[in-house]
């Protein structure tokens, strides 16, 4: 195995988060015009013209956003009906990049202690408003966070707007600000099939106040084509009942291969978390200094007790190069 090594790994310590289980159908949008939208070499992107979404998202919009996961159920409703053949998986060596510490330190606040680099992010889909969760990540941009693919386009179908990132978000307070982004990415895989084996999406934010993400609240190191079977803690922010998705949750286990649909590649971990988590991130080892590898995709059911997640393998690494070097 090889591995690069860029960035100093992030030191923020998590002690809650969450993961999410499935709900009902979202709402479909036309899908954006030829300009907006580009697929080259396995990744498709649309370009943010919307420059209002921090505006947007008032404290009230905020609360009231749809848990994401109904966004997911309709992807894997899909692809459980179509039961699809598991592609043979491509050959590749372990690359790991790892992440920067912030340069603030977030204190506790109340009785959960937030993360700078992990929060919120709330878009807009047909209409609909939806919060899911995401992660500062390494990057060449420096502006630059991961999500589940269902978190920024429909899969198949349009891409979020009004998408906004709000770090180390805790009851309505969003103290490192709204980052609004300018590109979303996604591997075509998801995008145009909604493949449950690629639901992972990575958006490119403008800078704030005339600073990088990254430089504000720190950026997670970066893992794929790992081993299977590591043990993975996962973050989020579950919204469903019984959680209001006010707070950072975590969840942690030793990844098991889905053996309901094993066409999609994916692993889970125990977590009886709910919706608005999805596109957490997952850490490999007991704490968010680990490289990510993963993110929150499905359950099965409203009572779900295993979270799984998509595995980041070459072709969801071609989406993060992709969304990391970009302008």
């Amino acid at each position: 195995m090889t591995s690069t090594r860029t960035l100093a790994t992030s030191l923020m310590s998590l002690t809650t988060a969450a993961l999410f289980a499935l709900c009902s159908a979202g709402q479909a949008t036309a899908a954006p015009t030829a300009s907006d939208h580009n697929d080259v070499s396995g990744v498709s992107s649309s370009t943010v013209t919307d420059s209002a979404g921090a505006d947007y998202w008032t404290p009230e919009r905020m609360r009231g956003a749809i848990p994401g996961d109904v966004l997911a159920k309709r992807a894997l409703d899909r692809q459980k009906a179509k039961k699809p053949v598991l592609p043979a998986q491509a050959k590749a060596a372990e690359s790991k990049i790892e992440g920067s510490a912030p340069q603030i330190q977030q204190k506790a606040n109340g009785s959960e202690n937030p993360v700078s680099h992990i929060g919120k992010v709330f878009f807009t889909l047909g209409g609909a408003n939806y919060v899911c969760s995401a992660n500062s990540v390494a990057s060449t941009n420096r502006n630059t966070v991961s999500t589940a693919g269902h978190c920024l386009n429909e899969g198949p179908g349009a891409f979020a707007t009004k998408f906004t990132f709000v770090p180390a978000y805790l009851n309505g307070a969003a103290p490192y600000g709204k980052w609004t982004a300018k590109a979303l990415y996604a591997p075509t895989q998801w995008s145009s099939s909604g493949s449950m084996q690629y639901d992972t999406g990575f958006a490119v934010m403008s800078q704030l106040n005339g600073s990088n993400l990254s430089d504000v609240v720190g950026a997670s190191g970066v893992s794929f084509n790992a081993a299977r079977g590591l043990a993975y803690k996962a973050f989020g922010y579950p919204a469903a009942s019984p959680f209001n998705g006010e707070s950072l949750k975590s969840c942690s286990g030793t990844a098991t291969n889905d053996p309901y649909n094993p066409q999609f590649n994916t692993q889970g971990i125990p977590c009886n978390m709910t919706g608005g988590s999805s596109g957490g991130p997952w850490f490999i080892g007991t704490s968010s200094s680990g490289y990510q590898n993963s993110v929150n995709s499905y359950g099965y059911g409203s009572k779900s007790t295993t979270m799984y997640g998509p595995y980041w393998g070459s072709v969801i690494q071609q989406t993060y190069n992709t969304a990391s070097s970009a302008p």
